[in-house]
This record gives structure tokens, sequence and C-alpha cells, in this order.
């Protein structure tokens, strides 16, 4: 993908309308048009309303179990390195279940700027950049801030086809 418009239409294509997703909170997302102010009309079901209610209406362990299996999940990455190993950083760790195996698919959109050299150097990316931006966000937000709390690395996905990276030629996200 050349860019956001590529980026959100690579995404959509592999979404269809039967198809349960959870948009994880992110700022790439939020640049491509799938989620935010700004956001366009998807083609499948939003499963953030839903988590939004049930965290309303107090039902916060049943928003938990729901939220950590979706049918999909849709979100982005921390750090790619050279060979293909992915980090993700989190406050809550809310996303990293269904990434790492609660979710039936997971598609990450990762802009260029996320490509690094190895793990020392996504390790690096995530403590000296990404939580900081993070941390402001949150900030911004009225939130008490943010910090990396838990870490995955994926060095690889037991079931085909199970993760895709639509990896942009631009700056996307943080």
């Amino acid at each position: 993908m050349n860019d956001a418009v590529g980026a959100r239409a690579a995404v959509l294509s592999r979404l269809g309308p039967n198809d349960d997703v959870l948009e994880a909170t992110s700022e790439t997302l939020r640049e491509i048009g799938l989620v935010g102010d700004g956001a366009s009309p998807v083609p499948y079901r939003r499963l953030r309303p839903e988590l939004d209610r049930l965290a309303h209406a107090g039902r916060r362990e049943e928003k938990r179990r729901r939220g950590a299996s979706p049918g999909v999940v849709v979100g982005s990455v921390h750090a790619v390195t050279e060979r293909g190993e992915i980090l993700i950083a989190s406050g809550s760790g809310s996303q990293l279940g269904p990434y790492g195996y609660g979710a039936g698919r997971v598609i990450w959109v990762v802009g260029a700027q996320k490509i690094v050299r190895d793990l020392s150097e996504g390790l690096r990316r995530i403590r000296e950049f990404a939580v900081h931006r993070e941390d402001a966000r949150v900030r911004r937000l009225g939130g008490g801030g943010s910090s990396v709390n838990k870490l995955l690395i994926v060095f690889g996905e037991h079931q085909p086809h199970r993760m895709t990276v639509v990896l942009a030629r631009t700056r996307l996200g943080v």
C-alpha cells in the first residue's frame, strides 16, 4: 500500500458484512479513516459500540470477555523487525489477548516508520518514542496517562492466514 487510502481499502477488502470487528485504539486506524470523528461507514459490524454499552451498564466482566475474542480485531503495532517479528506494547493489555490468540483473525495496519532493524531497536522505539506519544494522547483525552505494562512479541503464527499485516509505504500512526 502506498498511502492511507490504499491501507484502508486493503483492510476493507478483507472484511465482510457478517464480520464482528473490534477496532483497537489506534492513531493509525484514525488516520486511515476507520475510527474517530471522520470515520466513513464500514461494511462490517463494529464491536466497539457494544463494548461501550456494556461498560456504561456496569457489565465490565462481560465487556472484557466479549472484547477478548472478537471474530476479527483490526489495529496496529509499535514495531516490525526486518525479520518479521511484531512488537505491541500496552498499558492495560486489552488488545494483546485478541492479537495473541482470542480473535479469529488479526489485521494490523503498519506505517513504514515502524520498520526496525531488530528486537532491540523495536524495544527502544517503544520505550523512547511510542509510549510518550500514547501518554500524551491519553492525557489530552482527560485520562491519567499511559505506560508500557505489557508487551507482546509475535515471532510467527501457528494458524495459517490468521494474521495479516497491511504495510503502508508511508508514515501512518505513531
